[in-house]
């Protein structure tokens, strides 16, 4: 501890004190869009009119129609997913809800002719940090989880390899592809190729990519990866199920969730699909099939105008930061994604709790410290996830002024502590 270590924690004290004193409100604890980016879509609501009850020769008011989705929602989201119509099954309005579908009938019956994987202790590879909804799920259903680290180019594929290869109880992995939650990385075709053709002690070992994320630029894009077609040139055709949704596109309660993978695994799902219901919702389909073909630019442009209002939110984050706390890493270190919805913040203390608390009572909410790691326990005590897309942009600069007075503060008592 230097000499002027109690003035630095004087001087943080009394910045946070007035921040504190503005009464603020602001919220950058989950990552949801905001009114300007939903009223993009307002178009949805009237993309049908009463003369519009069939599409692709269906009756959209009745049940017939097909279980994988309308033909025209099919080829729209093979487009976005970049594989033919017949790799893709579009459901109801929450990926997360498909994934957990699909891991149930994992577990009920096993998957591409394997046993049931009730009974034999699955275990399940996850990405740190991660997206907590993912941790959630996963061990609500009964899964122990695997961490491994995520790493600038993707998974640590080193760690990935030597746990599937030496247990037949470990059944996939669960991850983000593209611009990953929380940090933003994109996996690199090396490791792509890599995770889709790695020997595995599981003959039904399953790669379970969240897509959510795939078309969210913020400028210059990074390249994403086809897990699909790799799989199929490698002669796994069926290893890999990528998910994703209209969620962050156009309403996030109201769109539809979408997989794709090979047209085996669509059979597959469908056939436990088909059991509990009659198929999804063919009018919500059909409403974003003519949403989205009739936006100027279709979904593309609507993407492109997205950006326009979350990419100045992320550089508000990086410009705040930079200002008040450097780039030296004294005090943090944080992520500047080129796409996505959040940025992972690292404290260089292990003080990531605290920075919450102390953010809290100052009026920032922000998600809570460890949520990014299984069972809400990060074992560095230095992962915060900021999510910025919410709030307006001047509330995004306000808000981060305040975390890192936070941080400053945290620190500073941390390092007198220690002293």
């Amino acid at each position: 501890m230097t000499n002027d270590a109690p003035t630095a924690l004087a001087a943080a004290r009394a910045a946070y004190d007035a921040f504190t004193a503005k009464d603020l409100k602001l919220n950058m604890q989950r990552g949801q869009p905001s009114d300007a980016d939903f009223d993009l879509s307002n178009g949805l609501l009237a993309a049908l009119s009463v003369q519009d009850t069939a599409m692709d020769g269906i009756d959209l008011r009745n049940y017939p129609g097909g279980i994988a989705g309308l033909p025209s929602a099919r080829a729209l989201f093979a487009e976005y997913l970049d594989v033919e119509p017949a790799n893709v099954l579009v459901w109801n309005n929450s990926s997360l809800e498909l994934q957990g579908l699909v891991l149930g009938f994992a577990l009920l019956h096993g998957i591409r002719g394997s046993q049931p994987w009730v009974g034999q202790n699955p275990k399940m590879i996850v990405t740190t940090p991660g997206y907590d909804r993912h941790f959630l799920l996963l061990e609500t259903l009964g899964f122990e989880l695997l961490p491994v680290a995520m790493q600038a180019d993707g998974p640590d594929l080193d760690a990935v390899e030597q746990l599937a290869a030496s247990d037949p109880s470990v059944k996939g992995i669960v991850f983000v592809p593209t611009y990953s939650n929380p940090g933003g990385e994109t996996i690199s075709g090396d490791k792509a190729h890599r995770l889709v053709a790695m020997p595995t002690a599981a003959a039904d070992f399953t790669i379970f990519a969240d897509d959510a994320y795939r078309a969210h630029h913020l400028g210059e894009p990074d390249a994403v990866v086809n897990l699909i077609e790799r799989a199929a040139a490698v002669g796994n055709p069926d290893r890999v199920i990528v998910y994703a949704s209209t969620s962050k596109v156009t309403f996030a309660g109201a769109g539809l969730g979408f997989l794709g993978t090979s047209p085996a695994n669509v059979g597959w799902v469908s056939t436990y699909l088909g059991a509990q219901s009659i198929g999804p919702n063919k009018v919500e389909q059909a409403r974003h099939v003519r949403f989205l073909q009739g936006y100027p630019g279709g979904l593309t442009g609507l993407m492109r105008d997205h950006a326009a209002l979350i990419a100045p939110k992320f550089a508000a984050i990086d410009e705040v930061l930079t200002a008040e706390l450097g780039t030296g890493g004294e005090y943090a270190t944080w992520t500047s994604p080129r796409g996505g919805y959040f940025s992972s913040l690292f404290t260089t203390a292990p003080v990531a709790s605290r920075v919450v608390e102390l953010a809290d009572a100052a009026g920032v909410s922000l998600t809570p410290a460890g949520a990014t790691y299984p069972g809400g326990n990060d074992p560095a005590n230095s992962n915060i996830r900021l999510a910025p897309t919410r709030p307006p942009v001047e509330e995004v600069h306000t808000a981060m002024r305040v975390v890192a007075a936070c941080i400053r503060l945290a620190t500073e008592e941390y390092r007198a502590a220690a002293s």
